[in-house]
Order: C-alpha cells, then structure tokens, then sequence
C-alpha cells in the first residue's frame, strides 16, 4: 500500500511541476541581483558593542570592520553560500559556516565573540567552523540551515538530515523516530530559543517523541545544536539526545515573505518590523495530500496544519524579549470504499481514526549584565490526542474496539544565570513546573492473559522542580578545558520522585589540544528522566498501580572518549566511543518486555501496568569525517558500530537485543554547487537489519484477533530474528534564480532511488477473494465447529515496508 502511493504522489508533481522546471531552466541567465549582510559584534559576556573588529567574508575575499556600536555591512554580494569570520584581539576568532545570501532578505546577525585568555600572537586553539563548547567538547554537533535545506532526501526536515550523522539509526523510511545512540524515541528533548517543545512531529505518538513529519518550519531556522552525549546542565529530562534550535528573528527593513510548494503541502511565511525596534516573522502550513489519497482509493486520508510565529523586541539597553509559538491540528481519516485488496483492508482494520492538536507557547527575556546574562522562560504546552475504532468499522457501541482521550499539560518556569569571571565560565539557575495529565481510555485487548477490557478515567497533577549548575575554566592558554556540572531533579508525584537529593546527576567534561589542531576529548555523566505521563497516569480499580508498583526515575550514565583533528579551516575527522548503561527503565507487565524497546510506530505507549525493574545498556564506535563547503563541495562520510541490549524476564535472564540494536551505519553524502546556482547533492546510506520478535502462536485465534486487528508478539524469543540489511540512494538538485524583488528556489529531490525497502512482517487475514481479486466478507475460520475461545481464523503473512522512489519536486518562492 506504501509502495503505491509513494509512487503514484511523486509522478504525480512530476507531472505538474516538470513544465515548470523546464520553463525556469531556459531563462535562467536572468538572475544576479545583489545580496546585502549586516550585523552587530558584542562581547559575549556583557553584550558590550566590540569596536573595530575585523569581518571578512569568503570566497569572495572581502571585508570590513565594525563601527564604534559594533555594527557592520557588507553590500554588493551575489546570492549564494558564504563564511564569514570575526575576529579581534582579546577574543577567540569566530567562523560562522554556509551562511546563505538571499536578494529578497538581508542576512541580519547579532555575534557573540568569546573573550580569550591566549597571550597576544600565540596561537594553541585553530578558529574552527565546528561548534564546540566548554560544557560539551565532544557528542555536539552543529547544523546550519543550508545544511538542512540542501540534504539530500531531507525534504527540508531536521529529523531525516541527522540521519547523515553517526550514532543514529532509521527504525523506517516514512517516520521521523530518532533513535540516538541505541537509545529509545522517548529519550529525546527539544529546545526552540530556550523554550522546550515535547515533541517536533505531526501524528505525535504519546509516550515517545516520533511522528511522519516535522512541525518546524526551516525557514525559521538558524541553527541547530544536536548532542548525542555531554549534556549541558541546564538541559534535563534526558537520556539520548538534545536538540537546541536557534530561529531567526524577523527582518527589520521592511516586509516579506516566501511561500513553499514541498511534496504533500503548501505553506506560507511574512516577517518584516512592527515597530523601531520590534520584529516579527510567522508561518502556516496545510497539506494538501488527503485529496490525492482520496481519488487515488487509498484507504487513510492524513491532514494536517501547522503554525509557527516569533516576536522580538530589543529594549534600548540591549535587552530582549521575545514570544515563540508553535503548533499543530492532525486529522486521520478512513477512506471506507478503498477497500479493493488485502492490504486496504488489513489497514481498515488496523488504524483508528484520530484527531490531535498541540501547542508550545513561551516568553523569554534575556538581560545582560557587564560580565554575563539573565535568562527567564516562561512557557506552556499542550497536547489533546483522541482516538477512536470499531470493529469492521461500524460505528455501531457493541462493536467498539478503542475510545481513547488524553491531554498532557506543562507550565513551566525557567530562569538561568551564566556569566564569566577570568578564566571560569558560570551557569546556575532553578526551575518549576505544574504538569497535568488526564486519561479516558476504553480498550478490548488480547494478550497473554487472555481477553481483556480496560475502562478507566484517570487525571493527576503535579509540580516538578530542578536546580543546577555549572562551572568550567580553561588552563595552560586555552589548550585544556575542563567542566563540572551537578543537577537535582524532584517532583510532587510521589515520595519516590520527590526528594531531589536522590537523583543527584553529575557531570564532568575534559578537553585537551595535544596540537592547535589535534584535541582529545572526554565526558562522562548520570542523566534522570521522568517516565511518560502515560505511565504514571495508568489506572485499575482507581488505583493508579504504577505509583504503587514504586515506578521510579529512569537512570542512565553515559561514558564517552574521542579525538578531534581539524583538517585546514573546513574539514576535520572524529572518532568518538561511548557506552551508555540504563537502569530503573519500565518493564512493561502485561507482556514482560521493556518500554526500551517501543515508540517507533503510532498510537500511544506505555498506557498500561509497568514496574522499574528493566536494565539495559548500549555502547559503540563513531567516525565522522566532515568537509563544509570548500570551493563549491561538501561532504560527510560517517560509520557507526553499535550494540543496544535490555534484559526481559519473560525472555529469560541476562540481555537481549533491543528493536533498536542497529549494529553497523554507514552514511555518505557529498554534493557540489555549480555556476548559475545549481547544485547537486547525494546521499546513500546502510544499516545492517534491526532485530525482530516472532509471532504467538495465538494470534490466529477468533478471540485474539477481533481484539487486537493484528498479530501478537512471542516476547518469550524477543528480538530473535533480523530484517535485511537495508541500504538507500537520495539525490537532489537545487536551481536558484535571484530577480529584484523576489527569488525563486526549484528543487528535485528523489528518495530511496534503489527501491530498498525496511522490512516489516505482518500477519493478515486470509480472506476469500473474488475473480478480480478483491477480498469478499471477513476472515476464513479454519475450525468453526470447535469452542468459541479454540477457533481461528486462517493467516498469512505479507512484508508492508514500503520500497518505491519517492520524487518530489518544490517550488520556494521569496519576495
């Protein structure tokens, strides 16, 4: 079913947008209007303006120094990609890579330069474009957002151009679950300009952070901080990665906007000043693939909307403050008369119809002091998730299957302090949260145990509270850095999470430059995370069993070695090991199995009975080798050895494999701008089979199956077999074009042109078919004249990875 709508979706803007392409490759000698960069250099820690600062911008070998408030310009230029260096004496120079030039948009930037403690001339660190930091030397790796516009098969989607980085792995090539490090989808935590998002994704699976596609707009992007290990302080609530975006502010010259034809919608974006000082920049987005599906007879009909806005205002003393927005309206529906093939029908069965929406909406105000900032956060987020199903989807009472309604609610306070004294570098700050969570589940299930209906209402609430701090200083010139941080984690839910003394997470990071090139890096840390809300809010009898089960913190302490060596200004090589070791990760009862080992696929996880009493551990080997745009190439050549194991009792004892244990990652992209602004990009990328579980025996049962619309696992021979090995090829093509007054940006991007497919067994009913094929009535049951409990319905097993090239064409159209 993938296959034929992946298929049918690309030919089909193919076949709109190819005339279109064609038109604009003839004219194309009409662009080559001038780009415009402006800016502001400060110190870092007290914001002062930093005068006469050298700013020079490559290739194009021209520059210019800052005024007496710091301010500089530089006209004139070709639209294009460029680098731009900042330096002067007493702080360590500064390279901002790929930066990229639009004739519609002035690149606007505030610089923050870091004040150095190298003596005059002597140089012990080389300026590098690869963002590292004190707290952070190693897992940290930065990507500009020409990086995420430009990635082949990243559709402009941050969640699908990480996957060019080692250390993580691709569950499925038609959702964004990010599995870092061997670690599960619920580990991940998102920050937009400081304020935490919960989850990034359109058709969120509650419990776990995935979804099909991205909620951000890249054009609001500047830049995004992804840790993989070495977690900063003042970043909590997480065991495999963080994600820190930087958005833009709106332009302050005048208005303008672009509007975004990608491969399933259509979205629009205006920014431009509300007053002397005041900015704004918003976004809409709505796709437009339910139509589509539904004159091509496909069997679910997805919609989707999001929305986006920033406002920011710079007070006269250099203050800001600044109000981010962002959200989604998911819509899932059921096309009934698609219905002609085992397939659409094993579908109909399966899905729910659904509807969510969420929203994160926060203020933050920065004030900056002689020798450092202030930082407070206020926000709140929401999410409503509804889902309902019927057997043969009748719509009828007695033949419900599934009535589910949950909100998660946050109000959260944030507030941070860092500043600089000599040589040390300070973060402190506190935080408090008020958490609500709410729970109407109605539910027929089949599982070991037998039949089983869950009907409970459920709502808790609660405050959780934080404190932390970090302080690191640099010896010997700047040639050996060192960090130590603590954090303390509580919250009101239950005396096992309360006392915040209990979950002390210490953290310590070394960095030392043998050569001005060359550094060896080292970190090592205990994380905590809280549960999902899924788990703590279940309830039986009014009970709500986790709490009494003594559900806990998940802990995890991280370990990791590398080596960094800058090859010239652009390039440098890395190796990187890491080991990983969980505890107190919930084990899921009703099958025995733990939640590591779920959130890479729809619905919720973790609504049902769990204990603390899972291990796990993941440990491997990274090489990353990175080019940044030199001379009109790039590439990334990246390898990953990976183990991910976790004990289940109901396996047995020892570890076992966990669904995300991935093993060996290859990824190599590489791609080259050409004159009259083309560029081509490719990608291909490996990864050895993921593991699978068996199927029980007990799926073909009447009983089972009328339940549950598909097969149960064996989690006695948990993740006993593997998938194939899976290798996929995306190319992409860019065309930009720069007029007057507006710009226009076509783009090809082909995914998955070698057909690969990740593999995914199913069970389905083995239904009567009629001469054309179509399935008649319901399943076929083999044993009709035995007990009710004892029949079975006749199965068959069919493999739904989806495997088919995936074209899209864009249109991007600034002004």
């Amino acid at each position: 079913m993938q296959k034929n709508h992946t298929k049918i979706t690309g030919f089909f803007q193919l076949g709109i947008f190819l005339p279109i392409f064609i038109c604009f490759f003839i004219s194309s000698s009409l662009s080559g209007q001038s780009a415009l960069i402006k800016g502001k250099v400060v110190d870092a820690s007290n914001r002062e303006p930093v005068m006469f600062a050298n700013v020079f911008l490559s290739p194009v070998e021209r520059g210019t120094t800052t005024d007496l408030d710091g301010n500089f310009e530089i006209s004139g230029l070709e639209a294009g990609t460029y680098d731009l260096r900042i330096s002067f004496v007493g702080y360590r120079t500064q390279i901002l890579a790929e930066l990229q030039l639009s004739s519609t948009r002035p690149l606007e930037l505030v610089i923050e330069l870091e004040p150095a403690d190298t003596e005059l001339d002597e140089v012990v660190v080389r300026a590098s474009p690869f963002r590292r930091t004190e707290e952070s030397p190693l897992s940290l790796r930065n990507i500009g957002v020409a990086e995420i516009k430009r990635s082949p098969g990243g559709n402009r989607d941050i969640s699908r151009v990480i996957q060019t980085l080692p250390g993580v792995t691709a569950p499925s090539t038609f959702r964004n679950d990010l599995i870092i490090r061997g670690g599960a989808p619920n580990e991940n935590r998102f920050y937009l300009d400081d304020i935490e998002v919960p989850n990034i994704n359109h058709f969120a699976t509650q419990g776990a952070t995935g979804g099909p596609a991205s909620i951000i707009n890249v054009d609001f992007i500047r830049e995004v901080d992804f840790y993989s290990g070495a977690f900063p302080a003042n970043r909590g609530n997480a065991l495999s990665s963080v994600f820190g975006f930087r958005l833009l502010n709106g332009r302050s010259d005048r208005l303008g906007g672009q509007m975004t034809v990608g491969a399933t919608d259509l979205g629009i974006s205006l920014e431009g000043p509300l007053s002397e000082r005041t900015t704004f920049i918003a976004s809409a987005r709505r796709s437009y693939l339910q139509f589509l599906f539904e004159v091509l007879e496909l069997p679910f009909l997805p919609i989707y909307n999001d929305f986006q806005l920033k406002v920011t205002h710079r007070f006269e003393s250099g203050d800001e403050l600044y109000f981010s927005g962002i959200g989604a309206i998911d819509n899932f529906e059921l096309n009934l008369d698609a219905d002609d093939t085992e397939e659409k029908q094993f579908l109909l069965d399966n899905l729910p119809v659904n509807e969510q929406w969420t929203y994160t909406n926060g203020l933050v105000y920065r004030h900056f002091r002689d020798n450092g900032s202030m930082i407070f956060v206020l926000s709140r987020n929401m999410l409503n998730n509804e889902a309902t199903k019927y057997q043969n989807n009748t719509e009828l009472e007695e033949d419900l299957i599934l009535s589910y309604q949950s909100q998660e609610i946050e109000n959260k306070f944030r507030f941070e302090h860092n500043f600089r004294s000599g040589n040390y570098r300070v973060i402190y700050g506190i935080g408090a949260e008020y958490v609500k969570y709410n729970n109407s589940t109605f539910n027929r299930i089949f599982t070991p145990a037998g039949a089983e209906d869950i009907d409970f209402l459920s709502e808790i609430d609660f405050f959780k509270y934080y404190t932390f701090g970090q302080i690191s200083k640099t010896f010997l010139n700047g040639k050996l850095t060192t960090s130590l941080g603590m954090r303390m984690d509580g919250n009101s839910f239950s005396s096992d999470f309360s006392n915040p003394l209990k979950n002390l997470s210490p953290r310590a990071a070394i960095s030392y430059f043998i050569l001005p090139e060359l550094a060896i890096n080292a970190a090592a840390g205990i994380y905590y995370q809280l549960p999902p809300y899924t788990v703590l809010g279940y309830r039986e009898e009014d009970r709500l069993v986790n709490k009494e089960n003594g559900i806990s913190f998940v802990r995890s302490s991280h370990l990791s070695l590398g080596a960094e060596y800058l090859l010239g200004e652009r390039a440098r090589l890395s190796v990187e090991g890491y080991y990983k070791k969980y505890d107190n990760y919930p084990l899921l009862l009703r099958n025995e199995v733990s939640l590591a080992n779920f959130g890479g696929d729809f619905g919720v996880v973790g609504n049902e009975p769990a204990s603390p009493d899972t291990e796990g551990r993941t440990y491997g080997i990274e090489v990353l080798l990175q080019q940044r745009l030199s001379r009109g190439f790039y590439g990334i050549a990246a390898y990953t050895l990976g183990f991910s194991e976790f004990t289940s009792p109901v396996a047995g004892s020892g570890f076992f494999p966990s669904a995300w244990d991935s093993r060996h990652i290859v990824s190599l992209t590489g791609g080259k701008q050409f004159g009259k602004n083309w560029e081509v990009g490719v990608r291909w990328r490996f990864q050895s089979g993921l593991p699978l579980t068996p199927f029980d025996d007990r799926s073909s049962l009447v009983l089972s199956w009328d339940r549950n619309g598909r097969a149960l696992q064996d989690f006695s021979m948990i993740n006993s077999l593997r998938s194939d090995a899976f290798n996929q090829i995306d190319i992409r093509i860019d065309k930009n074009w720069s007029f007057e007054k507006w710009s226009l940006n076509l783009y090809l991007d082909v995914q998955n042109i070698l057909a690969s497919s990740i593999s995914n067994r199913e069970l389905i009913l083995d239904r009567p078919l009629d001469e054309d094929g179509r399935p008649i009535g319901g399943g076929q049951i083999i044993n009709p004249m035995d007990p009710i409990a004892e029949q079975r319905y006749l199965l068959k097993e069919i493999d739904t990875g989806s495997g088919t090239p995936l074209p899209t064409i864009g249109i991007v159209v600034g002004f």
